[in-house]
């Protein structure tokens, strides 16, 4: 039988993304973020949910733009160190010696070493509790050629992906269909 746990966000699992913002040098930093996700196709909008008290935060609404990065298995360690120490002590892409260039639209860091990176345009924030909603447009998708194949599909499973569950990163396993 089942059992009554408190109320909670049990949605697992879900993506282990980086967020990268900052539109100078100075303000440079990554934050790992587990609660993001699809919320519109057309146009296409995403979100991502963050503690104000976060160091990215002042950055992500000064500049209201920031890029999410999706991750992989050889980047787990640089996920999860990105996710427990503060840019306020040191610059974490350098620390995890993450390669990027500069977003399109915004110029804001965009990591080479991610599969897919998403830049988006903040149009309103939610304060939601513990954390405020970053409501986003996405206004461009940067992919990794490697994982094209000859009929110009993208290959997402080829790069390795992980996601969050309760605590714990995980690779995803073979699909399904």
């Amino acid at each position: 039988p089942k059992i009554k746990w408190k109320p909670g966000n049990m949605v697992y699992p879900v993506p282990a993304v980086i967020v990268t913002c900052g539109k100078s040098p100075e303000d440079y930093n990554a934050i790992t973020i587990a609660w993001t996700g699809t919320i519109c196709s057309d146009p296409p909008m995403t979100y991502i949910s963050v503690r104000p008290h976060r160091h990215s935060y002042p950055i992500i609404k000064k500049d209201m733009a920031f890029v999410i990065n999706l991750t992989t298995v050889p980047m787990t360690y640089a996920t999860d160190f990105i996710g427990v120490r503060s840019g306020k002590d040191l610059n974490k892409l350098e620390a995890c010696h993450l390669t990027y260039q500069l977003s399109e639209h915004h110029g804001i860091p965009m990591l080479k070493d991610s599969p897919v990176s998403i830049e988006c345009e903040v149009t309103q924030i939610i304060p939601l509790g513990t954390h405020d909603m970053f409501l986003a447009k996405v206004v461009s998708v940067w992919v990794d050629d490697k994982y094209m194949d000859e009929t110009q599909r993208f290959h997402l499973d080829r790069s390795l992906p992980i996601c969050y569950s309760n605590g714990y990163y995980h690779s995803l396993g073979k699909s399904l269909g």
